[in-house]
């Protein structure tokens, strides 16, 4: 009896959970996601206003969390821009922001900006520790339906292992990123990396940060060359951007319409080239955003 028992407890608690995911009305690419008004009733609702916010959702039991930055200017209903920034390992989303400097910047320019917090120490395409692939979609739709984001302005970036998560976003959700901004990351993820078919299937823009002294800058190099070959690009000529030679740009054309802008910093190791944080001659957050805002996807 007590194994009947636990069977008809066990297929009540499955109709439930079936009919919940159903009732949430997610596609089959953001993945499942728990019935989003529960999550609220649970917890008060932000609405959107100019300042800080946390906002959260439940994806498969687990409560996903991101702070977002939203400008002075920013006015619910306006067509605003967004950029989804990605922490690294044992970062948290505090310190990219302070390192990046991201909401100064956004102050100025007016553009929101997401800071995504991982599950355990990294971000991960894993299902069973985040699936944030599929997280990140879910975080930008809600961003589009609820904070007037537009669609054709959506952009990620990252810090290590948080740059190699941007560029899988870049190919697995082109349909979301107009533009990517890795920095000091490499293009080493996803089961096909090394696969020329791994790519993405739209126009998605690329520029990077690259330390020369970075331990692992090779491995950053040999990502990029392969992001450019699998796309057939043609590679620029590196340009020197100051007069000391520290840093050097070489911009990339592709035959899909996008681009690719890669930054090397002479002297910089493991790092972000920003005003507010490593000092260089170039500021890396200052150039992505210039960089995004030319990088409109197209439709």
């Amino acid at each position: 009896m007590r194994s009947v028992g636990r069977s008809i407890l066990a297929a009540i608690a499955l109709t439930a959970v079936i009919g919940t995911t159903t009732a949430c009305g997610t596609d089959d690419d953001a993945g499942p996601e728990t019935d989003p008004g529960a999550s609220r009733a649970a917890r008060p609702a932000i609405p959107p206003a100019p300042g800080d916010h946390t906002l959260a959702l439940d994806r498969a039991g687990a409560e996903r969390s991101w702070a977002v930055h939203a400008p002075p200017g920013y006015r619910p209903g306006a067509p605003t821009p967004l950029v989804v920034a990605l922490h690294g390992t044992d970062q948290s989303p505090d310190r990219l922001r302070d390192t990046s400097g991201l909401n100064a910047l956004a102050d100025t320019e007016g553009f929101l900006v997401a800071y995504p917090k991982s599950l355990n120490r990294q971000f991960s395409r894993i299902a069973e520790q985040g699936d944030d692939i599929n997280f990140v979609r879910s975080l930008v739709d809600r961003m589009v339906k609820e904070w007037s984001v537009d669609p054709a302005r959506v952009y990620a970036t990252g810090f290590s292992s948080g740059a190699e998560l941007t560029y899988a976003l870049g190919v697995e959700a082109p349909e979301v990123f107009a533009a990517i901004a890795p920095v000091s990351g490499a293009f080493a993820g996803g089961p096909a990396a090394s696969d020329p078919n791994y790519k993405p299937s739209r126009p998605v823009s690329l520029i990077t940060f690259i330390g020369r002294e970075d331990r692992n800058a090779s491995r950053m190099y040999g990502g990029l060359s392969r992001w450019q070959k699998n796309l057939g690009c043609t590679v620029g000529t590196p340009v020197w951007v100051d007069a000391t030679r520290t840093v050097n740009r070489t911009t990339s054309t592709c035959p899909d319409g996008s681009r690719v802008v890669d930054y090397t910093v002479n002297g910089m190791g493991h790092a972000w080239p920003s005003a507010s944080g490593y000092r260089a001659a170039v500021d890396a957050t200052a150039a992505m955003w210039e960089f995004f805002a030319a990088s409109p996807r197209r439709q």
